[in-house]
């Protein structure tokens, strides 16, 4: 019987945010080892779920949970944090026993105030502990900022290929194959890595579109050698500042070396010239909203979807941004709906109860100048719940259950319906809408906290999603952001970079 082992650690880190990630993130959303990593994702649509399918199909493998901690995007992690998780997988990896392979979900955007290449340290780490003949294997999430130290700490890792990020199982069970079939035959695969000179927009990150598209294409060719495994293309996360930030393709081969660094150069240099189709259009609030008026009066049936770019809460936002809202409440176009995150008006509605007014303001606490200020209104308290829902069908992130702490949904006099939740949750599932109760197409538009994470659930129920750009620690605008660590020369900033793979 081989014993597998199975370690995770996923954690998007946005370093523009004054607001640092603590171990009480982890805590309150998943920090386990030993058997509860299995229990924690057996059945679910995440890659680790999918590590795990692929051992359930062989039946002479046993899986063995190690180490697993995830936390919502924010925040640099603390070093005091970071010292913790270290111990922890470190005592965990220790007491593990013997094992014949590795199964690892680094998320590839993580940073840490005593680790700015975060993943890189904890693989090598891992690496260092089990020694230099183990297999490991891994997922990549598609927002990875890729660096050397993260590739030379596996013998393969696998990126999702779409965003939204509804592949996460089908990746999982990808390397667990791989891994398997090396575990069996004797023969690791191998690795080739090129780093671009290219940031791409958060807003031009859609793999459904045609830009997007075009890269899968080339993607898939390549992978159609009979000696290849995969090729990854890594969009980067722009709201790291890390030297890693950045795109980046990573080809795996069954054993040839050569044949996955002339798929990974060929890809890369295929990106290279697509540069110009990942900048982004950064439309305005009143641009958006007058978009959606037009849209409004060809499809008044559905609701308009306006994603908040600037206040991305899957990007590490704190969710509570109001550029938007104030934007579509001067317009006065209708009821429109939105959710931020205010633990004080949660506060205040449980206190008054269901049916009280309050003159209160809400949203627009945690860093008004960047995110907007508070929208002032006589809101009236229409519900109130333990703001826990599921979701059964794949979405990004690949969570199932979702809690956002006590909740109350507020109805503005001005016509805007507030969803206010003490925990952030990004908008992943439209059961974060209909657990509480409302109806989207009593709507004339729903604000959306992210980019790209609320197309699958949104999508549907809309008649179009809107990106806005607006300031923000999660902005599209790159320019207003303060890079101290990014490489030069990097694409769209030093436009005439000249480059080759």
């Amino acid at each position: 019987m081989k014993r597998v082992g199975i370690i995770a650690l996923l954690h998007e880190s946005n370093t523009f945010l004054h607001q640092p990630t603590t171990i009480e993130h982890f805590t309150a959303n998943l920090l386990v080892s030993g058997a509860a990593v299995l229990q924690a994702f057996q059945g679910t649509p995440h890659e680790v779920g999918g590590f795990l399918q692929a051992l359930a199909e062989d039946p002479d493998t046993e899986p063995v949970g190690i180490f697993a901690a995830r936390a919502m995007p924010y925040g640099t992690i603390t070093a005091d944090c970071w010292n913790q998780l270290m111990q922890q997988l470190q005592d965990s990896l220790q007491h593990a026993g013997p094992l014949d392979g590795l199964l690892v979900a680094p998320h590839g955007a993580t940073v840490a105030e005593s680790a700015a290449d975060a993943d890189g340290c904890w693989l090598q780490l891992v690496r260092r502990l089990v020694g230099p003949q183990l297999p490991i294997v891994g997922t990549l999430d598609l927002h990875a900022n890729v660096s050397l130290q993260m590739v030379t700490a596996c013998d393969a890792l696998f990126g999702y290929r779409t965003n939204p990020h509804l592949d996460q199982f089908a990746r999982g069970l990808e390397a667990g194959r791989c891994l398997l079939n090396a575990l069996h035959t004797g023969i690791r695969p191998v690795m080739a890595f090129r780093q671009l000179p290219l940031c791409v927009n958060i807003e031009r990150q859609a793999t459904a579109e045609q830009q997007g598209q075009r890269l899968w294409q080339t993607a898939e060719r390549l992978q159609s050698h009979p000696e290849m495994l995969s090729v990854s293309c890594l969009y980067g996360f722009p709201y790291s500042d890390v030297p890693e930030m950045g795109a980046s393709v990573i080809a795996v081969a069954r054993q040839h070396l050569q044949v996955a660094e002339t798929a990974a150069a060929e890809m890369a240099n295929m990106w290279w010239a697509q540069r110009d189709e990942f900048t982004g259009q950064l439309i305005s609030v009143r641009q958006a909203i007058e978009l959606a008026l037009q849209v409004r009066q060809q499809e008044p049936h559905r609701p308009v979807g306006l994603l908040e770019m600037g206040d991305n809460v899957g990007g590490g936002s704190p969710g509570d941004g109001t550029w938007v809202a104030h934007g579509w409440r001067e317009f006065g176009a209708g009821p429109c709906l939105t959710v931020l995150a205010d633990p004080d008006v949660v506060k205040l509605a449980v206190a008054a109860g269901i049916g009280s007014t309050l003159r209160i303001n809400i949203g627009g606490k945690l860093d008004p100048q960047r995110h907007g200020p508070p929208l002032p209104d006589d809101w009236t308290v229409h519900s109130l719940s333990d703001g826990r829902f599921s979701e059964s069908e794949p979405r990004h992130g690949g969570y199932s259950q979702f809690n956002q702490g006590p909740t109350a949904v507020l109805h503005g006099a001005s016509g805007l319906t507030v969803v206010a939740t003490t925990l952030r949750v990004a908008p992943l599932s439209l059961q974060q809408v209909l657990s509480q109760q409302l109806n989207p197409a009593d709507f004339a538009a729903i604000i959306l906290k992210g980019v790209h994470a609320p197309v699958a659930a949104y999508a549907p129920v809309c008649s179009r999603l809107i990106r806005i750009n607006t300031s923000g620690v999660t902005t599209a605008d790159l320019t207003e952001l303060q890079f101290k660590q990014r490489r030069h020369p990097l694409f769209p900033w030093e436009l005439t970079t000249d480059w080759q793979a």
